[in-house]
Formats: C-alpha cells, structure tokens, sequence
C-alpha cells in the first residue's frame, strides 16, 4: 500500500519498522474526533475559498459515511496506513477520489492529533466528572442515613477520638469534591484549539482558526504554533489529577478493607461487590477496593511515564510523543471504571453501627475531654495532660475504661474534678462538644449537609 507520504522515498518501509511505529492499535479510538476535527477544517477551507464549497461538502460528506461504516463496523484499520489520521484519510480518497486529498491543506498531523487528543480528553472529563458527582452523592448519601453512628476516630491507626461516621463520610466527600476542582480547572486551561499550527510553524494558507475553535467547542485558539504541537502539559496535568484522586479512593479502600475485616466489623460490603475464595468456603474477599488500591500504582507509573517521556525533548514535534496516549488511555480508563464501580459499592454499602459504637468506647477515646474539662476549671493544660496521663495508666492497671472510674477515683489525680465531670465522657457529649465550623458534633455535621443540599 502505498504511503500518503511517500513522495521523498524510494524504498518500501521495513515491514517490521511499520509495526513498531504504527500507533493505530491503540489511537484509533479517536475516530470520532478525528472526524470532527476534519469536518470542521473542511467546512472552514470553503468558507475561506482555500477550496471550492462544492469540495469541502463532498469532503464532509465522505467523512459521515466513513462515520458510519466505522461505527458499523465496516472498517478494518491497516497498520501499513500507521494511525487513525492517514487510514482516514486514505478511505475518504478511496471513497470520493483526489479531492479527497485536499483536506489535509493548511494542517499536519502533528496539529491534527494535537486537536483530537483534546476533543476526546474533554469528552472524558465531562465522563469524569459525572461519576465524581455520583461518588460525591454516594458519600453524602451515607453521612445522611447513619448521621447517629458514633466510631473511633484513629491517628496512627490508634483509637484517638470518637467522631460520627457520617463526618468520617463527609471527610472523603471534601477530598472528592478537590478532585472535582482540580478536573474543571484542568478543562478550562486545556480546552484551546491547536488546530491550524502546521507542523510547527503555522501554514501560508489564510485559515480561520478562531472559527474552527468556536465551531469545535474550543474557548480560544493556542498562540504560538511550536508549543501547539509538541505541548502534553495538559495530558501529563490528567494524569496528576488522576493519581491524586487515585490516592483517595486509594486511602478510602484500604479502610474499606480493614473495616470489613472479622477484627473490625464496621461495614459489610454487598455480595455484588465481592468474591470469594476457591479453597476457603467461609471467605468474602472485599476484591473491589482492594483491586482499586492496586491500580493505583499503576495510575502513578503512568504519570511518571509522561513526565520521562516528555523531559528531554527539544522542540517541536518527535516521533517520542507518539508515546503519549498509551498511558493517557490507560489512565482514562483506569479512573472510570474505579469511579464507576466505587460509586455503586458505596452506595450500597451496609454499616454496622453497633460494633462501629462498641469499638470507639474503647481505647479511652474521651481522655481528652478531661484533660478539656481539667482547663475549664483552671488547670493549665499541659498539667491537665499529665492528669490524664496518670488516669489513663490507672484505668490500664485496673481494666477499666475512663467512664466507670468513681468520682474519688478520679479525684486522686485531681481535686479540681467534680460529679459534673461524667456529663464530659460519654461518646455522645465527647462528639457533641465539637461544634465550631469542620467539627464532628451533630449540629456541625447538619450544618454541613444543608449547606452541601443547596449547593
């Protein structure tokens, strides 16, 4: 078959070298916006008079069908065409014959895959996008429906503090809702059109950029034509988003894990959402979350792939950023299945709210409640600290938890405590105490979610 490019070459390419450089394997499910992109060049080209009007219309017409027969399957891509721009191409001057071949004036592949690139990531981020409001609303739905539940809250995964669940909830809920700003930041700054650079230097022809831009949803055109065709910031800024929000529902699956663990017993993860084992009949392996934990790293080395890929290269346009949409695919794909699979898990998810209580009365979760009611009736704090420090070891010694010592046990540590003092070390007056703005009281998480429902 001969090449769209051939002109300057006198031997056929190794056959081998036409496998190693073709890149339609994986860049032809760009397609649909390659289509887009040309149909929108083409139209522009007889607007300018750059062709006649009769030949952008046949173009655009030979494009919709080539559509069709692609989403008919009909097409069978050739890896001697290279990528998805030339086998289109190649079809359409099969279909409509020579003036099939102006199509590609006034434009190089290097700007034409830059455009495409753009077009298919800005559908995917709108994709995106929808499965974090899912996931958004899935968090807040399980903060509204176990707004009671009290559990330990951990530091060093040591019992610190009991919080409600629902605020636990609420605590990945403001993790997504970055990652939701980080993502339409992201669209903004990318969403300008490369089309019309050239190759490198822009073209002699009088294109119209700006209306090309408009015409394909861009907010702009970009403003120097070397950085338009070797630019990635925007693809390598993805994958950042990507690996932090990766991160998240990184750090969220390994305490759905250790929650739904026999040790823990705080959730149960619905059957549709786990597996079992082939040789133990009792497991009920939690594979979702732990699946999600494991692509993680994989979400990272795609963005370190990137980040290498593009380190050392002078301007314009190489053959190396070819290299591009293999880990860019990848990772759309990663993040929308674990988007997609996570919003559903945690919707349904079922929460134990009794054991999730039991656990945080453990641990003397309320010693720092007395150490606050010792500074309320005038101890400094650090000697409040050691107060309960003493308390503590006390309780450890003796097996007992801080609300069952009697009022002349806790006096032998402090004189200053009163029978007030058991109004302080409950679970529910330990959450309910914590009312400033961001706190874990009831009334704090309330205010929250009202104002989180008129957003």
């Amino acid at each position: 078959m001969s090449k769209l490019w051939g002109g300057r070459f006198t031997q056929p390419t190794d056959k081998f070298v036409e496998e190693f450089t073709a890149s339609i394997e994986f860049d032809q499910r760009l397609y649909a916006y390659d289509i887009q992109g040309s149909k929108a060049h083409a139209e522009m080209l007889g607007r300018q008079d750059i062709i006649a009007v009769e030949e952008a219309n046949q173009i655009i017409a030979g494009l919709n069908d080539i559509l069709k027969d692609i989403e008919a399957g009909k097409v069978e891509f050739s890896v001697e065409l290279e990528d998805i721009h030339m086998n289109i191409e190649a079809r359409l001057i099969e279909r409509i014959g020579a003036v099939g071949g102006k199509l590609h004036t006034g434009r190089s592949r290097n700007d034409q895959v830059a455009v495409d690139i753009r077009l298919y990531l800005r559908d995917e981020i709108d994709t995106i996008l929808d499965y974090l409001a899912k996931l958004e609303a899935a968090l807040i739905k399980q903060a509204e429906e176990n707004l009671d539940v009290i559990m330990p809250g951990y530091t060093h995964l040591q019992t610190a503090q009991p919080v409600l669940y629902a605020h636990h909830m609420l605590a990945y809920r403001e993790m997504i809702a970055r990652d939701i700003s980080r993502l339409q930041d992201l669209r903004v700054r990318f969403n300008v059109m490369p089309l019309g650079a050239g190759a490198l230097a822009g073209t002699t022809f009088n294109i119209d950029r700006e209306w090309v831009a408009e015409t394909l949803g861009f907010d702009g055109v970009t403003r120097n034509s070397l950085d338009s065709v070797s630019d990635r910031d925007f693809a390598i800024e993805f994958c950042s988003f990507s690996s932090i929000l990766m991160m998240h529902l990184s750090r969220l699956s390994e305490e759905l894990i250790l929650w739904s663990s026999a040790d823990f017993n705080f959730i149960e993860l619905t059957d549709a959402f786990c597996t079992g084992s082939s040789i133990m009949p009792q497991k009920k392996n939690p594979d979702v979350p732990e699946l999600v934990r494991g692509k993680t790293g994989r979400v990272y080395g795609n963005l370190m792939s990137m980040l290498t890929l593009m380190k050392s290269l002078p301007l314009a346009y190489n053959k190396d950023m070819q290299e591009d949409k293999e880990p860019l695919f990848d990772t759309l794909d990663t993040v929308k299945g674990s988007l997609k699979i996570f919003a559903d898990m945690i919707a349904e998810m079922k929460v134990k709210g009794d054991n999730m209580r039991i656990a945080a009365a453990r641990g003397f979760s309320t010693a720092t409640d007395v150490a606050d009611y010792c500074v309320r009736k005038g101890l400094p704090f650090r000697q409040a600290h050691e107060v309960v420090g003493k308390t503590v070891r006390f309780c450890v010694e003796n097996g007992k938890d801080i609300p069952e010592l009697t009022l002349d046990e806790f006096k032998e540590f402090s004189e200053l405590i009163e029978e007030d003092i058991y109004d302080y070390v409950t679970l529910e007056a330990s959450v309910n105490a914590r009312k400033a703005t961001g706190g874990t009281a009831r009334e704090a998480v309330e205010r929250e979610l009202a104002q989180l429902k008129n957003r």
